[in-house]
């Protein structure tokens, strides 16, 4: 028997008897699956209204729009994703627009000029005895392949040699090498090679062909072109192009052999002021006293074309989710939601940290975040599916429940791929048949859920993500390689998370504390399995935070149903004050104390968000990148974790009631120990520029 709710009451259900299935010589038994946490017909409405087709056909549609922020073409993607929230009878549908020019600031974001291009080729140049040269291939074009013309590049022309500076990231590089006025071909990113080749050596423009994203598949196609940038506020106003390691290498080998590459470009683009468009949404709550509470379903619009799982999949999956809930509720299928659900289509990262910043009223109303970035692939990406935690700085029984329900995807998915029968198989009719085998992965960065979670907020997120993507950041990220069946599930997943959320109410809890003690075995094993790489007092600290954690997993079911408390104006400016007297302005140096063990640290209320946003690094400019980069945090590799996992968490841990050694033990049973050293010292330049105090 199953433990499941039917709003209002917990009921024991018992469950279908086994099928036992001969798959060749190998007996399978495959439980009938019961849904969990809500009643089975809510489930299987939903099951029933979510179409990985029509998913698939508004991937098509954002897929077209090259869609760089506050590009002429991401406005028209954001127009039709708004027109099509219209269409689907969502309410309270904008395109919000906030300033980006460079100079003004949303939390640690400084906002990122906005960036288009109208024109961009680069040909191949071969000889010709009555002209001297002439166009022969055409390489790059903005028009046929703006992947080809690398974000924030600036207008130039040249008519010039190529010269290889193999990574161009060190002076060494250019020993030998007269490159001014020239075109330099570099295996890095352009914004890395600009300030020697550009800025010291006067070359022309930039021609790359860097790699990353790295999976068992790198490589096997070297005719792929990879998405390059510049740095947004670089001082060297130069131009760069992408071209495939096929054309690279063959270059090179020609240039090894003494011979020459004569190249042409051509570049009208540039940055300026402009403007943040995200686009919102809205399903409302129907309960009075809950209504302002919101459920965010969240992704990020912007991506070069046509940029399909990455991410108009997610984009396009959200807006299934809501379209699906609107109809079910109009056709008195489900009860509406009791909370609002709101869905929010921001540029990546830089958005979502704007839109809280700047509408902070908003962000306190938000109880749980619901995030899709790369949902689409299947066998022709070699994509597994992810469901992602929160950080562990912020445990939420929020990441339990989806995990239940996707465990539930995973048997009934799994079962119809092996017996062709399921009660909820949630296959599309252009799609495959294969299992949806999701991973239940912790915590990483690099999508807007890290954002929410971040201690400014402390907003409970599930990440619904893609990894690996073998196209990912090139020109066959199409929709054609996506899967129909694998957006419907991804779609139906983020639609019942979210909704469940939206109606959750004290009836609920028995049935979440069962899937969180569910989910509390599985972290268990992985306890047991971290605990034989510790030794000494490592072992009594992990075990203290593990219990905390899950004893702060359990109070959050309570604090989510609690009603939230505005923060009053007097009290907001009264703690601003309090902060103005014992901060120094940020960018104003002062001297750096290593602090003992048992100083506490408070975050400045006035300056939201984390160290790097998108585009720019707040501790760079303000500590200055020398002093960064002797950071001995940032550079450290733990047992589970990286410098960047340690920061990220250091700075959501300090909280104004945890030391620093407290801090040093906590992120040390997060990602494996680490030197207190270390931990005091981050912090301490952290202090130095405003972003702590003591």
């Amino acid at each position: 028997m199953r433990l499941t709710n039917s709003r209002g009451r917990v009921r024991l259900r018992m469950v279908a008897p086994a099928v036992v299935v001969f798959l060749g010589s190998t007996m399978s038994v495959l439980d009938a699956q019961v849904p969990p946490l809500l009643p089975e017909p809510v489930v299987a409405a939903l099951a029933g209204e979510v179409s990985g087709d029509v998913v698939l056909r508004a991937v098509d549609v954002i897929s077209e729009h090259h869609r760089m922020r506050g590009s002429a073409s991401y406005l028209a993607a954001a127009q039709a994703v708004a027109e099509r929230a219209r269409a689907y009878g969502l309410a309270e549908v904008r395109v919000e627009e906030f300033p980006t020019d460079g100079r003004t600031f949303y939390g640690t974001q400084r906002s990122r000029p906005a960036w288009d291009a109208t024109f961009a080729e680069l040909w191949e140049l071969a000889p010709d005895g009555r002209v001297g040269w002439r166009r022969a291939v055409r390489h790059a074009s903005w028009e046929a392949l703006p992947i080809s013309l690398a974000q924030d590049s600036h207008s130039g022309r040249a008519s010039a040699e190529l010269v290889d500076v193999g990574a161009g990231t060190d002076p060494a590089d250019y020993q030998g090498k007269d490159v001014r006025g020239k075109l330099v071909l570099t295996s890095s990113q352009p914004g890395a090679v600009a300030p020697l080749a550009v800025g010291r050596h006067g070359a022309a423009g930039i021609v790359s062909w860097a790699q990353n994203q790295r999976s068992a598949w790198w490589g096997e196609d070297t005719r792929l072109v990879r998405w390059g940038h510049l740095e947004t506020f670089s001082p060297y106003r130069t131009f760069a192009f992408m071209v495939s390691p096929k054309t690279a290498g063959e270059w090179r080998e020609r240039l090894a052999a003494g011979g020459t590459v004569m190249l042409e470009a051509a570049v009208e683009a540039g940055q300026a002021p402009g403007a943040y468009h995200i686009v919102t949404a809205a399903i409302p709550g129907a309960d009075p006293a809950l209504a302002h509470e919101e459920i965010v379903f969240t992704c990020h619009l912007d991506h070069q074309r046509p940029g399909a799982n990455d991410n108009a999949s997610g984009c396009a999956a959200i807006l299934e989710a809501g379209r699906a809930l609107v109809k079910l509720v109009e056709e008195g299928l489900i009860e509406p939601p009791t909370r609002t659900i709101r869905f929010v289509w921001p540029p990546e990262i830089e958005g979502s940290l704007t839109i809280l910043a700047a509408r902070p009223d908003w962000a306190r109303r938000v109880r749980a975040v619901v995030h899709l970035d790369m949902v689409g692939g299947g066998p022709e990406t070699k994509a597994v599916f992810h469901v992602t935690r929160g950080p562990a700085s912020l445990p939420s029984f929020v990441n339990d429940v989806a995990e239940a329900f996707t465990h539930f995807v995973n048997e009934e998915t799994y079962r119809f791929a092996a017996t062709g029968h399921a009660d909820y198989p949630l296959v599309a009719l252009s799609g495959g048949r294969e299992p949806l085998m999701a991973r239940f992965a912790d915590f990483s960065r690099g999508s807007d859920h890290e954002i929410y979670t971040e201690g400014s907020w402390r907003i409970p997120a599930v990440y619904y993500n893609d990894w690996p993507d073998r196209y990912i950041h090139t020109q066959r990220d199409e929709a054609g390689n996506l899967d129909a069946t694998k957006l419907q599930r991804a779609a139906f997943l983020g639609a019942i998370n979210g909704y469940f959320l939206a109606r959750m109410s004290d009836d609920d809890v028995p049935a979440v504390q069962h899937a969180v003690e569910v989910a509390r075995h599985r972290r268990a094993a992985q306890d047991l399995r971290r605990e034989t790489q510790l030794q000494g007092d490592e072992v009594a600290s992990y075990r203290r935070f593990r219990a905390d954690f899950e004893r702060r997993l359990d109070a959050s079911i309570q604090e989510f149903l609690r009603p939230v408390a505005p923060t009053a104006p007097a009290q907001a400016a009264a703690e601003l004050r309090s902060w103005t007297e014992r901060l120094t302005p940020p960018g104003s140096p002062r001297t750096a104390t290593t602090p003992a063990a048992d100083v506490i640290y408070r975050r400045n209320p006035a300056l939201q968000g984390t160290m790097t946003a998108f585009g720019y690094s707040y501790i760079d400019e303000h500590l200055g990148a020398h002093r960064v980069a002797g950071l001995r945090l940032l550079r450290y590799g733990g047992l589970w974790g990286s410098g960047s996992e340690y920061s990220y968490e250091v700075l959501n841990l300090v909280d104004g009631s945890r030391s620093v050694g407290q801090i040093r033990d906590d992120v040390s049973a997060i990602y494996g120990p680490v030197p207190m050293g270390l931990v005091a010292e981050y912090l301490g330049a952290l202090e130095s520029i405003g972003v702590v105090a003591r």
